[in-house]
């Protein structure tokens, strides 16, 4: 296996247009922790160049009427189409999420592609009536400059095609600072989007790059002051250091960050659905997804009969070799997710928690089983993030104090109950009802689609992404007020009259 992932990875590289010769930073594959490759990290004037020329690249683009920048993205869209399947399997070997998980993400580029295209004909502003007379006022979104992209290692390209699909419509560069630990996929993206430039034959340079390195490289980036927007995806740590240093120069930001997920099961709900439903959302890419359902509020009615089920279910998922179709679940990404996760059940079990799986396999990686845990109080390791396949269960009897519950923890991006009473729905999906960014009925909290807009509040960050309007971010707003008429009055009645 390890000379096969080796060779494989370096196969997968060629075809998709991407030459890795080797560089300081290693690489290794979850799947079974074998080196596959190296890349180049960025010196401190590697960075300086980077964004002087991105810099420049975004003063031609801007000009370029957004129409034919969205002619680039569609081009763009048709690489990534040709060769969906070989960009999906490095993704799979290089953060070691399943191979239909990762023919998803491609999927989810094409898709966002695809909404950005028809987006580019559709950036618009407002026409708004002035109090005077002969005079017009109207709000114009114009591109806001270099934008750095931060991407994490569990969506490794997806979520860069989320940001940078819609910064390239909108008429801005971008640069991608991707994960230290999935850079691979960056790199192959990166000779992708070069086929699509290519085709596209007047685009400026630099007008898209990928800067490898590790978290000073990030930092080296975000204090940049050409940096005109910085949207970073990662922890909720790591988006306080980001959003403070960007404070520090008013750079705007879109953060997404943490999830400490939860889900509610009426004794009204659809049980099979629901049970369907919450498997993928808690154990899907083996609980690393920021919308990964970490706690689970089971009515009293049904709690001993429905866990019960969820036990058997959990018990028989197939973890392995995530490039095996069989498989649904395959490795943590690496030795550091799974020391978190054994600190975090053994913080558990000193509270009271009954702890059901969890074990680690004997196998090359960091493949675990996946773990539910009963607990007594909603206290612990249950109010914090931890990034692998736990899910705290929780009985409940009133909705609003179980409602009241999933909105006690610092984050709030993913939510969801399961109900086929519409009282229940309704008042979940109200300002008295959860909290989060995403708050969905009778679905789980993961699997958004691209035409929302995605994110999360309180300390998820605030920042969204991808559909809706979250392309204004992109851009710098103005409000103009025009007069056409020969005189001068001004607002609010107020004279000056200088005779």
């Amino acid at each position: 296996m390890i000379m096969a992932l080796a060779a494989e990875t370096k196969t997968l590289l060629e075809t998709l247009g991407c030459i890795v010769d080797g560089g300081d930073l290693a690489v290794h594959s979850p799947i079974d922790g074998s080196r596959i490759g190296a890349v180049v990290t960025a010196t401190v004037d590697d960075i300086d160049d980077a964004v002087a020329q991105s810099q420049a690249a975004f003063l031609n683009w801007r000009s370029v009427p957004a129409p034919r920048r969205g002619e680039l993205v569609r081009l763009f869209g048709n690489a990534l189409r040709a060769q969906k399947y070989d960009l999906a399997r490095l993704v799979t070997i290089d953060c070691g999420k399943p191979l239909s998980e990762g023919l998803g993400e491609v999927q989810e580029m094409i898709d966002i592609c695809d909404f950005a295209v028809g987006l580019s004909r559709q950036l618009h502003g407002l026409t708004i009536a002035s109090e005077r007379p002969g005079h017009r006022m109207m709000e114009q979104w114009h591109p806001i400059g270099p934008v750095l992209i931060i991407s994490a290692f569990n969506f490794p390209v997806a979520v860069w095609a989320w940001n940078a699909a819609l910064a390239l419509v909108c008429g801005n560069s971008v640069i991608w600072k991707p994960s230290e630990k999935t850079p691979l996929t960056a790199a192959a993206v990166q000779a992708i989007f070069e086929k699509a430039i290519a085709a596209f034959g007047d685009a400026p340079a630099h007008l898209s790059q990928v800067i490898q390195g590790e978290r000073d490289t990030g930092a080296a980036l975000v204090a940049d002051p050409r940096i005109a927007l910085i949207s970073a995806t990662g922890s909720t740590e790591m988006g306080r250091k980001v959003g403070q240093v960007a404070a520090a120069r008013f750079a705007k930001t879109i953060l997404e960050l943490g999830g400490n997920n939860a889900a509610i099961i009426s004794d009204k709900a659809d049980v099979a659905l629901a049970l369907r439903g919450l498997l993928f959302s808690a154990f899907g890419t083996s609980g690393q997804r920021c919308t990964s359902l970490r706690r689970l509020f089971v009515h009293d009615a049904i709690y001993d009969s429905f866990v019960g089920a969820l036990k058997s279910a959990t018990g028989s998922m197939s973890v392995g070799d995530p490039l095996d179709g069989n498989n649904l679940a395959g490795p943590l990404i690496d030795e550091q997710a799974f020391a978190g996760m054994r600190a975090a059940l053994d913080e558990a079990r000193k509270i009271g928690g009954n702890v059901t799986g969890g074990e680690r396999l004997a196998m090359d990686g960091v493949y675990v089983r996946p773990a539910l845990v009963e607990m007594a109080a909603h206290d612990g390791p249950v109010l914090r993030e931890t990034f692998a396949p736990i899910l705290y269960i929780f009985r409940y009897h009133d909705l609003a104090k179980a409602i009241a519950l999933q909105n006690s923890v610092g984050a709030g991006l993913s939510s969801s109950i399961f109900s086929t009473d519409i009282r229940e729905c309704e008042l979940f999906m109200s300002a008295e009802g959860s909290d989060c960014g995403i708050a969905n009925v009778n679905i789980g909290t993961s699997g958004a689609e691209i035409g929302g807009a995605f994110g999360g509040e309180k300390e998820t960050g605030g920042g969204r992404e991808s559909g809706s309007d979250a392309w204004k971010a992109y851009m710098r707003r103005a409000t103009n007020t025009i007069n056409y008429s020969d005189n001068l009055p001004l607002a609010q009645g107020v004279t000056f009259d200088i005779g």
